[in-house]
């Protein structure tokens, strides 16, 4: 996470001050690597060795026996499924509506366009938990409980996404969507075509965000979603603390399995995803 070439240049530009920022960032890193360590360590342990008076880092033992019981304790496949389908589907819909919501802000005057982006911009103001009831009373009325349908559809959009790609489509310059409109292409084509291609890393970067967002999500589906067959992967594991309170080695198991997926796709777009971030006008 820490890019040593930067800090390198910090130490060397700053001196002792350099080294002490290096210091403390290193020490942040270790702070927080310290927790997942030891929820490694713990999954990879027998039984009999997670509870020591003297805790062991490495374990003497390694044993993938916890993995294999979380998987035949628990529908944990089934519940991986669930989570994979609501997250990747909410994803793609993020993705899909605030691209078109952005190039419209971005590219389109239209009457009241500025107030619009205005009040789409304020309702990141307003705490998710505020609409909760609201929602649920409308997932409701249409029978759409404890389905896909109801923790896809809240997430199809994101005011912090419409206000990242914005920012991005205001640096595409207007020259080349005139060129490319003089040579016949249309608004639509235009917008496919050209600048959603050119918008890669920006969409990298809000496709990672909202993902993990969505994976992680746990309040929303515990709410809404009834049946042990419709669990996501973080309400699942929740429920095996109730059951298995005392297995910590299969706890972690589960933690390590559903920590997986967004480590993946973090790596496969670590590049797009830090482009986008400084592209996008979001950068610190």
């Amino acid at each position: 996470m820490i890019n040593d070439n930067l800090l390198r240049r910090s130490a060397g530009r700053h001196g002792w001050k350099g080294l002490i920022f290096l210091a403390f960032l290193w020490l942040a890193a270790l702070l927080w690597i310290l927790p997942v360590l030891w929820m490694i360590s713990t999954s990879l342990k027998p039984e009999t060795m997670v509870m020591t008076l003297v805790p062991q880092w490495i374990p003497p033992v390694v044993t993938l026996e916890n993995y294999v019981r979380a998987l035949q304790k628990a529908p944990i496949m089934l519940w991986f499924y669930n989570s994979s389908v609501m997250a990747v589907c909410g994803t793609l819909l993020v993705l899909l509506v605030d691209a078109m919501a952005a190039y419209s802000f971005a590219r389109i005057r239209f009457a009241g366009s500025k107030l619009l982006f205005i009040i789409t911009l304020c309702t990141m103001m307003v705490p998710s938990q505020v609409t909760l009831i609201p929602l649920y009373l409308l997932f409701n009325r249409f029978n759409l409980l404890n389905t896909f349908w109801v923790v896809i559809l809240p997430r199809a959009s994101a005011a912090i996404g419409v206000f990242m790609l914005r920012q991005f489509f205001l640096g595409v310059p207007v020259e080349l969507e005139d060129a490319v409109r003089i040579d016949g292409c249309s608004r639509y084509g235009i917008f496919w075509r050209i600048i959603l291609p050119l918008a890669r890393p920006a969409l990298a970067a809000l496709g990672i965000f909202t993902f993990v967002w969505s994976w992680n999500d746990y309040l929303w589906p515990l709410i809404t979603l009834s049946s042990k067959e419709m669990y996501t992967l973080p309400i699942g594991i929740a429920t095996l603390v109730g059951y298995f309170a005392r297995d910590y080695g299969m706890l972690m198991a589960g933690a390590i399995i559903a920590s997986i997926p967004t480590l993946i796709v973090f790596l496969f777009f670590q590049r797009e995803f830090i482009q986008g971030i400084t592209t996008s006008g979001l950068k610190g």
